[in-house]
Parts: C-alpha cells; structure tokens; sequence
C-alpha cells in the first residue's frame, strides 16, 4: 500500500505543474514512480529530474554499462519498481538475459566482457560497502578512465535516490514480472566482496 495518496495533473500548483512539464517534455515523457513523490516537493523534484536526465541519458558510458549499474544497484536495495523497469532494458541494451536472472538471484555473475565485469564489480562493491576496494578502483580506473568511474559513482548515487523513494513511500511495480527477492542479510554479502568471486549471498 503507498504510503502517500497519488495525485492527478489538475491537482498539481503553478509551481509543480512547472516542474511536471519540464519532465513530460523530456526524454521521459511521463512522471512515473519516484518523480511522482518528489513532485510534492517540486524544489527537490526539480533538481533530481535533471540530476536523473543526465544520469540516464547523458553519461559517458554506453547504455549497456550504464543500465548494468543501475539494475545492480537496484538490486541491492530490492527495489523491484527499479527492478523491473530497467532489467528489461539492460537486456535490450546488450547485458546477456543469464546475466541479469544471476544478478536478480543477489548472485555475482561472470562476464565474459571484462568492462561489463569491472562495472558491475564496481558498482556491487560501491552500493554494498558504501565505498570500493583499492584494486577494484584502480583497475576501473586504468581501464575506463577518470570520467567513466566518476559517471558510475553518480549513476550508483542516483539511483540509491531512487531505490530509496520507492522502497520508503512503497511505490508499486505495475507488473510482477521481475520479482526479486529481498536480501536481508548483507554482513554475509559485504564479507564475501573481498575475500571470493561472489558478491552476493
């Protein structure tokens, strides 16, 4: 059940309804999930919605990568609205589907693209232990460069915007086509960053 009534277009001030068609005539074009929260604070939603465009539109990273960051940090936070809005694109971007049921699983899965692998490392690391391992920062660094790994960091950043909205005010997935289970246990999941392959439990 959402914690906070929705509202329709009629309902919005001059001052919101500024802020609703900036984004309807964007590259959205529509106010879903957590723009529909931030829209009762238009200050914030004003400056999130173009923090996001950039983080979803505009970054230095291909959009395979940029959604691989965004489906692992979705799936960190067992945001299913996140879930299941962006697993489908990152397969339709290029991420193997077998990839991304692992990762829906909270398992590590094995790249065979060594930048696909470097990504999501960087990112499962990132989200997991709120910062990453000195190997794993140099090896992004050395192979994608300063700019990339800065838009991974801002990418991972948003997003844990967003997986937080929804998984506080409980917005609902439209559909239960990507469920994901709930991980509860990240001592186990934090542990085996630095001493296996396995970042998830």
């Amino acid at each position: 059940m959402p914690r906070l009534k929705d509202w329709n277009e009629n309902d919005l001030n001059v001052e919101q309804k500024k802020v609703y068609d900036e984004i309807v005539n964007g590259p959205r074009g529509k106010v879903v999930g957590p723009l529909r929260i931030w829209l009762n604070n238009p200050e914030l939603a004003k400056c999130a919605q173009q923090v996001g465009a950039y983080a979803r539109y505009k970054t230095s990273l291909d959009s395979s990568l940029s959604e691989l960051a965004i489906i692992t940090t979705g799936r960190v936070w067992s945001s299913e609205f996140e879930w299941e809005h962006h697993a489908p694109l990152a397969i339709k971007a290029g991420i193997k589907k077998e990839h991304v049921d692992i990762i829906s699983k909270a398992e590590r899965p094995i790249f065979e693209n060594e930048i696909e692998q470097i990504v999501f490392d960087f990112s499962a690391e990132a989200n997991i232990l709120k910062n990453v391992e000195e190997n794993t920062f140099n090896l992004a660094l050395e192979k994608l460069g300063k700019t990339k790994v800065i838009d991974i960091v801002g990418i991972c950043g948003y997003y844990s915007l967003i997986s937080m909205t929804l998984n506080v005010f409980k917005v609902p997935c439209d559909t239960p086509d990507w469920p994901i289970p709930r991980i509860t246990d990240f001592s186990v999941i934090a542990s085996s960053v630095t001493s296996s392959a396995t970042f998830f439990k």
